[in-house]
C-alpha cells in the first residue's frame, strides 16, 4: 500500500510503534521516543494506522505510543486499516481505535482498509487481490481530501 500512496503524490514516512516501546504510560513529553515522536506527527498533515486487531482491539504498545502525545495530533485526518489472519480483518481494531482518535482530536475518516486473511492477501507490499484496487483508491481520494 506504501507504493499506493506515493502514486498520489503524497510523501510518507513509516512509523514503527517498535521504536517507540515504552514501559509505562507517559505523556510527559520528556522521554527520547517522545520527542522523536512529536517531531513527525508535527510534520504530518494526516495520518494513516495499520494496525492488527489483538483481543478486539489494537495492540497496547500503539495506545502507549499515542498516549505520548495529545495536542499533536489534533485536526489530523486519520485513515485506519485492519489487519487479521482470519476474516473480519480487524474490523473490532478498527471501531476501537476511531473512538481513541476522536479523543485525541483527530479527524478519522468514514472509509477504512480491512485486511483479512493477511498471509495470504500480499506478496511482498503488493495486495495480490486486484478488487483492493478502487477500495486503496477510495481510501485514499478520502484522506486526501481532507489532508488538502
Amino acid at each position: 500500500m506504501l507504493k499506493q500512496v506515493k502514486n498520489y503524490g503524497l510523501s510518507t514516512e513509516l512509523i514503527d510503534v517498535r521504536d517507540f516501546l515504552i514501559s509505562k504510560t507517559d505523556n510527559t513529553k520528556t522521554l527520547p521516543q517522545a520527542k522523536i515522536l512529536e517531531e513527525k506527527i508535527g510534520k504530518a498533515n494526516g495520518l494513516i494506522i495499520v494496525a492488527p486487531e489483538y483481543n478486539h482491539s489494537y495492540p497496547g504498545e500503539l495506545k502507549l505510543m499515542l498516549d505520548m502525545l495529545y495536542s499533536e495530533f489534533a485536526g489530523k485526518p486519520l485513515g485506519i486499516c485492519g489487519v487479521s489472519a482470519g476474516p473480519l480483518g480487524g474490523g473490532r481494531m478498527v471501531e476501537q481505535l476511531r473512538l481513541v482518535s476522536v479523543e485525541l482530536h483527530m479527524i478519522p475518516i468514514r472509509e477504512a482498509l480491512y485486511f483479512p486473511f493477511v498471509q495470504n492477501l500480499f506478496e511482498g507490499e503488493e495486495i495480490k487481490d486486484p478488487q483492493y484496487s478502487e477500495r486503496v483508491k477510495k481510501f485514499l481520494d478520502e484522506l486526501t481530501s481532507y489532508v488538502k
